[in-house]
């Protein structure tokens, strides 16, 4: 065992040899080029320190908030949709209604033109009637007063018949004659009617 580990031990060793060998190779090589091991390390771990501040303080927070402008734009995008199947429903439904009350104006307005013209008829008649009765009692005061007129005439020609009798007879003509020849008179008249 003393030697397996006196084995182990001498390859570490020229592990170590070699691993410091290949570490000094390797300055020499960035120092041929102006670069310090120690510092490139430092830098390194500082360039690994800023990249994980930015994306934990910077990138993290624009990531999320890209993802929540996404997810708004989304949301916007689907409500525009929904809004626009609304407005088509609407317009839909805007039209059926216009076309709705466009066929019941037209039932109000031939129903309206119906009872104009019912009313039409009636007045026309009644005024036909009414007409009609004004000319009959217009006849009927034209006759009357024709016949008035006749009486009136009657009277008046007999008088004269009396008074024209009374002048050619030259004498005072009792009230019997005077009645007498008063209804010759109306009677000669009568037939000449």
């Amino acid at each position: 065992m003393l030697n397996s580990l006196t084995f182990l031990a001498s390859i570490a060793q020229t592990a170590d040899a070699e691993a410091i060998e290949q570490v000094s190779q390797i300055d020499k090589i960035f120092g041929q080029f102006g670069i310090a091991t120690p510092f490139l390390i430092a830098q390194i771990v500082n360039f690994c320190l800023v990249a994980f501040l930015l994306y934990r303080f910077a990138i993290k927070p624009i990531l999320t908030t890209i993802d929540e402008r996404q997810r708004v734009i989304s949301d916007g995008l689907q409500y525009a949709e929904e809004m626009k199947s609304k407005l088509a429903d609407a317009e839909r439904q805007h039209a059926e209604t216009l076309k709705t009350a466009s066929h019941e104006a037209q039932g109000i307005l031939q129903d309206a033109r119906d009872s104009a013209q019912r009313y039409l008829d009636e007045q026309s008649q009644e005024a036909a009637h009414k007409a009609e009765g004004i000319i009959k009692k217009a006849h009927e005061a034209t006759e009357l007063e024709r016949k008035k007129m006749l009486s009136d005439i009657r009277k008046e020609v007999a008088e004269l018949v009396v008074t024209t009798t009374e002048k050619v007879l030259s004498k005072k003509l009792s009230d019997s004659d005077r009645n007498e020849f008063a209804q010759a008179a109306a009677d000669g008249m009568a037939v000449n009617e």
